[in-house]
């Protein structure tokens, strides 16, 4: 009975209530046909409601989004169609398309009746503020009987993913200071951005290319030979993100993390622009894949787009794995929560001598948007392990960084001009100690 209430509308209860009253009325008064009326009221709203719990037959749903991807903050407008591939026409419908809470309302259409082969579309607008995988759908119809008198909600057709990439900030053209050391600091600048045919002399083969014969190597040794032209050599660059979860405050979008990540995912994409071959430190990245491999913007930014904090130690794992990457050297990028003084001493090692180093360090009391007084902050941020930005830039200053302590206030950026500057990066946004 109460599942039978759900199914019915406020008319199918009306009819059971009516219904019902003219059964005893003519039962007790002895008038058959007043009976006859009350079974007729109470029959016809337990087959609408029988009738309803039919599913519509030949349903499919399908979902676009243009553009396929966006970034924190852009809209995309999304397409569901919905099509009939049955024989039959389906029932009058009222749909409603579900969404994350973080996409806003959910939209709302009156499909009334498909017959074969009709489709309808739904299009609608949203601005992901967030980045991450946001499900679309499913889609949920309301069949209703042709009398009003009950109604039943189905789910149709799959669910499907926006993944919103993190934000990227503009960085400006210019590139970041010094030039490494190692093998690879060794390459020209102008060689590392727009490469240079390093050739090799080998043996012909069949089926090379007789314009490649090297003919003074051949008149030496008698014998064919052919230039072989490498890889156009590429300086390595390195961006760390800090995955702490007790170091970094706030929530949503206005959160450390957040700024973090889109700091990282800004420093990418500049750097593979400048012609560096760029590895990417993140949980993520370690766990699933060879960190020794370059990682080319787009893979970069969709593990970005689903990256978390963490709650163990994977800031020690990010460490060790950069000691492998930069010992024959690289630059350095790393976006750190001032936290825990050890474990920003751990990661000030990963800098070799000669070697450039940058680092934007994250003053996490400036991003949880409240908290008590300054005095009373400083004790609570000792006690939880708190380091204060500015000594922590400090403290990578001295083992021969270039770093600036970063606000909530502060845009990428303002950080990345800054810890670039030809002052060492010792003007900071005004944060102390």
């Amino acid at each position: 009975m109460r599942r039978l209430g759900e199914v019915l509308t406020t008319r199918g209860r009306a009819f059971c209530s009516a219904g019902l009253t003219l059964v005893v009325c003519g039962y007790v008064l002895g008038f058959r046909d007043l009976t006859r009326v009350g079974v007729l009221l109470l029959a016809l709203p337990l087959i609408a409601a029988l009738l309803s719990r039919r599913r519509p037959p030949g349903i499919v749903v399908t979902r676009a989004c243009d553009p396929a991807q966006v970034s924190a903050g852009d809209p995309t407008v999304v397409t569901t169609t919905v099509a009939n591939v049955g024989r039959r026409s389906t029932p009058l419908m009222l749909a409603e398309e579900h969404l994350d809470y973080a996409l806003g309302e959910r939209p709302r259409v009156l499909l009334g009746s498909l017959s074969a082969g009709d489709r309808r579309a739904l299009t609608y607008a949203v601005r992901p503020p967030l980045r991450g995988r946001h499900p679309l759908g499913p889609l949920t119809v309301q069949l209703r009987d042709p009398f009003g008198l009950a109604h039943r909600f189905v789910e149709i057709g799959e669910p499907t993913e926006l993944l919103v990439l993190p934000r990227v900030h503009a960085l400006g053209g210019s590139r970041p200071p010094g030039t490494g050391v190692g093998a690879e600091g060794e390459i020209p600048f102008m060689v590392a951005l727009h490469g240079e045919d390093d050739q090799s002399i080998r043996e012909y083969r069949d089926g090379d290319d007789l314009r490649r014969i090297h003919w003074p190597a051949t008149a030496r040794t008698g014998e064919l030979m052919v230039r072989q032209e490498d890889r156009p050599a590429r300086r390595r660059a390195v961006v760390l993100l800090d995955p702490r979860a007790d170091a970094h405050a706030g929530t949503g979008a206005s959160s450390s993390f957040e700024w973090a990540v889109s700091a990282a995912a800004s420093t990418l994409v500049h750097l593979s622009g400048l012609g560096y071959a760029v590895h990417l430190l993140t949980p993520e990245t370690v766990q699933e894949g060879p960190d020794e491999v370059p990682i080319e913007p787009a893979a970069a930014l969709s593990v970005l787009a689903v990256t978390e904090p963490d709650k163990g130690l994977a800031l020690a794992r990010l460490t060790r794995s950069g000691l492998g990457l930069l010992s024959g050297g690289g630059l350095l990028v790393a976006v750190l929560a001032a936290h825990d003084e050890t474990a920003l001493r751990s990661v000030a090692t990963l800098r070799h001598p000669g070697a450039t180093a940058l680092a934007m360090v994250l003053d996490v009391g400036s991003f949880s948007g409240h908290g008590p007084p300054p005095g009373q902050a400083l004790a609570a941020g000792a006690a939880r392990g708190a380091v204060p930005a500015a000594r922590a830039a400090d403290l990578l200053r001295g083992a021969g960084w270039r770093a600036t302590a970063v606000t909530a206030a502060d845009s990428v950026a303002d950080a990345w001009s800054r810890v670039g500057s030809a002052r060492d990066a010792r003007v900071g946004s005004g944060v102390t100690s």
